[in-house]
């Protein structure tokens, strides 16, 4: 849903703007998005149980996994919200943005599903400082993960089934599949993670 205005908001009115909404919004093109409300328990539970881990794996690193109500600048002036980040640099208490994302976790849900598998999937491998791109599947212990090589470009794994482990290498750690789905009941339902778009094709 658009908030339309006659000209694009900067971060800094956006943001002021945001502090007084009941919902969370995002930042496209200079106009407030309103973020899908409403995940399922299974979307809930995973979010839950990535965002635990980190926190114990990241104690005392320096670096603090946040949620959906932080937010990353993507592109020049433009805000997202992902489902769970890491933020490696220096903690403002009052900042609303993270100073140094290295990595963005999102569950898919079907609403959004090819949203957040391909257009923001996009606009975060922009990002200066990011070095992982965790993409996990809800209906099946599936989870795609994008890593930054040295020469900049980004490596994509498949990783399948519970013994799986997502190796988040430029903060040392490793996340297995099983602290992903742990407690978690797959509904009866397709999976949600697609391939990428063909460009080739057509």
């Amino acid at each position: 849903m658009l908030d339309r205005r006659e000209s694009p908001m900067s971060l800094d009115a956006f943001f002021a703007w945001q502090e007084a909404q009941a919902e969370r919004y995002e930042l496209v093109g200079g106009v407030p998005v309103r973020m899908m409300a409403g995940a399922r328990n299974v979307h809930d539970d995973i979010v839950v149980n990535v965002l635990a881990w980190l926190r114990t794996a990241l104690r005392g690193s320096g670096c603090r996994p946040f949620t959906g109500d932080g937010s990353v600048e993507t592109l020049p002036g433009q805000i997202r919200r992902a489902d769970i980040g890491v933020d490696c640099g220096p903690r403002d208490p009052n900042a609303l943005k993270a100073a140094q994302p290295r990595v963005v976790v999102e569950v898919l849900s079907p609403s959004a599903r090819d949203f957040d598998a391909f257009e923001k999937l996009a606009e975060y491998r922009t990002m200066a400082d990011l070095e992982h791109i965790v993409l996990v599947e809800p209906n099946a212990a599936e989870v795609r993960l994008w890593t930054r090589e040295p020469d900049r470009t980004w490596a994509e794994t498949r990783l399948l089934g519970l013994a799986a482990t997502v190796s988040i290498s430029a903060l040392g750690i490793v996340l297995p599949a099983s602290e992903i789905y742990d407690g978690v009941t797959f509904p009866n339902r397709p999976r949600l993670v697609a391939d990428e778009p063909d460009e080739s094709a057509g």
